[in-house]
């Protein structure tokens, strides 16, 4: 008991010294650096100012927030309209093509994404392979342009964060107790209808899991915009990583980071939300 005792205890303080090390450590310097000044000589100046928070408000950054959040969400909404019936039939197959489903969902993650995002450049280019078959098929006269639009973006997005809503979804289906469904069934209520006030409220832990991981990632991918997108596409994740490798503004790249942090606390609080409701619902429905 007592080696169990000391080794549980090693591990315990192993984990929370690195947390404290590389992840807490890190994290104050960013939140200081945002009340900062820039200096171009020394990066920063230690001068206590709100000038950061100010400029994060400015018509400039707004605008990339907008295209941002139109990005995201779009990205959020179309990886929610297909993982969720695919997440749901996950459920109901047979398990061994279940297991071979998820291992087919589970094997882009063996491969690097960066990796993967360079694969999409060759399927999207002038003379890449989608526009090739097109050409070659004579459904178009001339190359599409895909590559270096928001289009491209957003599939890109898409097709990285997918799996990050299939999963949670996935996981909270199948918790479902479908006892309540066949009540439900045989009470008369519509497939519409049970879907609605049954199986949609007790999902919404998972909706909204899903959500959080699809829709913040979106914001900071900064390495999709920049490949697919190029010069045109200009997004939070990308401006924070010039602020920090291309102007050097550190403070004002932390002030921009916080933000982002603050909106990811409203996420956690709104996924805390709908787990509350989900339970409340399940208790009432029993």
């Amino acid at each position: 008991m007592v080696k169990k005792s000391r080794f549980r205890s090693t591990a315990i303080g192993l984990t929370l010294l690195w947390i404290t090390v590389f992840v807490i450590v890190p994290y104050l310097f960013v939140a200081l650096f945002s009340f900062l000044e820039h200096d171009i000589s020394r990066i920063i100046r230690w001068t206590f100012t709100f000038e950061n928070y100010q400029a994060i408000f400015s018509p400039i950054f707004l605008e990339v927030c907008k295209n941002s959040f139109i990005l995201a969400f779009g990205t959020t909404v179309i990886t929610l309209l297909v993982g969720y019936p695919f997440a749901y039939i996950l459920t109901r197959i047979d398990e061994k093509i279940r297991r071979i489903l998820l291992l087919l969902m589970i094997i882009p993650f063996w491969t690097s994404s960066l990796i993967r995002t360079y694969a999409l450049i060759i399927l999207f280019k002038a003379n890449g392979i989608i526009n090739t078959f097109l050409l070659y098929m004579g459904w178009i006269d001339q190359p599409l342009n895909i590559l270096y639009t928001e289009t491209s973006v957003f599939i890109g997005l898409v097709y990285t964060l997918l799996p990050f809503m299939i999963l949670p979804l996935y996981s909270s289906i199948q918790k479902l107790d479908w006892t309540l469904i066949e009540v439900a069934q045989d009470l008369g209520a519509p497939s519409r209808h049970v879907f609605l006030h049954v199986v949609l409220p007790l999902t919404l832990p998972g909706i909204a899991a899903g959500s959080i991981m699809v829709f913040l990632p979106a914001l900071g991918l900064f390495y999709i915009p920049d490949l697919l997108g190029g010069a045109r596409s200009m997004l939070i994740g990308n401006f924070i990583k010039n602020q920090f490798l291309t102007t050097g503004n550190w403070p004002l790249g932390s002030a921009a980071s916080m933000i982002l942090t603050a909106l990811m606390g409203l996420f956690l609080y709104g996924y805390f939300l709908s787990s509350r409701k989900a339970h409340t619902s399940m208790e009432g429905v029993r």
